[in-house]
């Protein structure tokens, strides 16, 4: 499995940035897959998901300013970060399993995102 995330980088407060993955080597459709994030100092932590059949869950941090989706014809995924804020910067990382499988296995490289003015 390859993920390949792009589109990180600086935005201001209140602002938006979409970051994609790319996913290959897989049947992508058969896959969960997700955003995680490690901020410096932290522990790194779910952000959101997306399962196989559209299903999603969101971390309680970014409910209702973050979304998840994905295209299955062009193998990706994406999050959409509406009014981020300070607190959101870290590195960003797409994940992927197997929906049959219990744990997310296959990482990216990560992307990293910074919220300032």
């Amino acid at each position: 499995v390859q993920l390949q995330a792009s589109g990180g980088g600086l935005v201001q407060p209140g602002g938006s940035l979409r970051l994609s993955c790319a996913v290959s080597g897989i049947i992508f459709g058969d896959y969960d897959v997700g955003w995680y994030r490690q901020a410096p100092g932290k522990q790194r932590e779910m952000v959101a998901i997306i399962d196989s059949v559209g299903w999603t869950a969101y971390a309680d941090s970014v409910r209702g300013r973050f979304t998840i989706s994905r295209d299955n014809a062009q193998n990706t995924v994406y999050l959409q970060m509406n009014s981020p804020k300070p607190e959101d910067t870290a590195v960003y990382y797409c994940v992927a399993k197997h929906r049959w499988s219990a744990e997310f296995g296959s990482w990216g490289q990560g992307t990293l995102v910074t919220v300032s003015s």
